[in-house]
């Protein structure tokens, strides 16, 4: 088949077109390296903020548009897609489903049913950036993207997409939850490809030396990903255990700076409020790391593993994250054996080829 992904998070895209590839289907992406993360792809399109940068930008999709017909499959990372405005984005849509057989929707970040779901009152979950409990989280983030989603241009753009599209992909129990309730005939649930690490290059914790934890920080979105909280508790972890372990923290680095990083620390601390691992945890766990994060057993149950367990989970409270983080260090004879259990949850689940396997069979029965 020939294949089109237009849009790029954290290398899902370019990821899933190397098992498609290797599949023997013509696969082209088209995106803008999910910025200064600069993810490889096919066509790239960027743009310059800038007095005319929005002009440019325009121009040139406009330029490559013809290029974009004729496909057997068109997936779109999000319903916004490219750097343009809903507005714009609505005509360019109906170009694409007008000019390809099929198109996709992913459901793989923030948009329109996200925000609906997280502010649903009752709440929909015990916690996310937008709630604890029955307490709503208020802050610029929060306010921020609920005027953005909220009955506005981008939201009934999401809608419209999600409407026509003739079927939507969830990567994460918690987009698959905001999905089910108006869109559940069309929905699917897929786990995000990952490419393990080959076994050479992999480094298993020596109890010998000292336990090494690695934090990411985007300062934009360091609120909406609880990384303020998880590196209070980090820190103060390490003001008591100066000895038994260090910090490695990387703050808006290109993606092969950001790998390297990972590879070399024995624990990864990633998405606070969430039930499962995003790209960032994945790529740990695909390199033999433990994550502290989001892995509630929503998250095991809708991906079908009954066994391995290599998350430490955490709730959105700087003392359960401190606890957690401990109980890790005072028990480094689990660590390995936790390092293990990740290679093997991505060797099951995340495999690039199975994962590819799963989306042409999804594709097919639309």
């Amino acid at each position: 088949m020939k294949i089109l992904l237009i849009g790029e998070y954290s290398n899902v895209h370019w990821t899933l077109a190397e098992g498609l590839r290797s599949l023997g289907h013509t696969v082209c992406v088209v995106s803008n390296g999910d910025f200064w993360k600069n993810y490889r792809r096919d066509i790239s399109l960027v743009r310059r903020y800038t007095k005319i940068g929005g002009l440019q930008y325009l121009l040139k999709t406009l330029c490559i548009l013809p290029r974009l017909r004729g496909y057997d499959i068109v997936q779109l990372i999000n319903p916004m897609f490219l750097e343009l405005k809903a507005e714009r984005l609505g005509p360019i849509y109906r170009y694409l489903r007008r000019h390809n057989k099929k198109i996709f929707l992913g459901a793989f970040g923030m948009d329109a049913y996200w925000v609906d779901c997280a502010t649903a009152r009752p709440p929909v979950f015990r916690y996310s950036d937008f709630n604890i409990g029955t307490k709503e989280i208020t802050n610029d983030y929060t306010r921020q993207q609920t005027a953005d989603w909220q009955d506005t241009p981008k939201a009934r753009l999401n809608h419209l997409i999600a409407d026509d599209c003739n079927g939507i992909i969830a990567g994460m129990y918690e987009y698959h939850t905001a999905y089910k309730e108006k869109h559940a005939p069309k929905l699917t649930y897929i786990p995000f490809p990952i490419t393990p690490e080959p076994q050479s290059n992999l480094h298993t914790y020596d109890s010998s030396r000292k336990v090494r934890f690695f934090i990411g920080i985007q300062k934009s979105r360091s609120i909406y990903k609880g990384t303020d909280i998880m590196l209070r508790a980090l820190e103060r972890l390490h003001a008591d255990y100066p000895d038994e372990c260090e910090i490695l923290k990387a703050q808006n680095i290109p993606f092969a700076q950001y790998s390297k990083m990972v590879e070399d620390c024995d624990i990864l601390l990633d998405q606070l409020y969430g039930y499962s691992p995003g790209m960032n945890a994945l790529l740990a766990l695909s390199k033999g790391k433990i994550v502290v994060g989001g892995a509630e057993e929503e998250c095991y149950q809708i991906l079908g593993e009954s066994e391995l367990r290599p998350m430490v989970n955490v709730v959105p409270d700087e003392q359960d994250v401190y606890n957690k983080l401990r109980e890790l260090l005072l028990h480094k004879e689990r660590i390995a054996i936790m390092q293990r259990q990740s290679l093997l949850l991505i060797e099951r689940h995340h495999r690039p080829q199975k994962v590819a396997r799963e989306y042409l069979d999804f594709w097919a029965s639309r």
